[in-house]
């Protein structure tokens, strides 16, 4: 079964930093590529950063220098080292793989207040 519970959302003000967890069941976390998405209030679904089984990173370019993306293999998690944050940072976050499968987690809510 399918499992992507995300953590670490919260109020912060501009330019604050805040880390997301994600804990994913094995069956996904080991066999992909895993990602972080967001959606903005009013917006669609976009994909923010990838992590390859290897480490390999990729970010959107919205992100670049500000977010980190890493996984940590031993605990089936992944994380978003979020600093610098700006209000149109404002979304709830998800993780999953990439590309996703269907199923996805409640997300965490991050606020960037200006």
């Amino acid at each position: 079964q399918l499992q992507l519970v995300e953590s670490g959302g919260g109020l912060v003000q501009t330019g604050g930093s805040l880390t997301l967890s994600c804990a994913a069941s094995k069956s996904i976390f080991s066999r992909n590529p895993m990602g972080w998405y967001r959606r903005a209030p009013g917006k669609q679904r976009e994909w923010v950063a990838t992590i390859t089984n290897g480490g390999n990173t990729v970010l959107t370019d919205s992100v670049k220098g500000r977010f980190t993306i890493s996984r940590d293999n031993a605990k089936n998690t992944v994380y978003l080292q979020m600093n610098s944050l700006k209000p149109e940072d404002t979304a709830s976050y998800y993780c999953n793989a990439v590309p996703p499968k269907d199923e996805w987690g409640q997300g965490t809510l991050v606020t960037v207040s200006s």
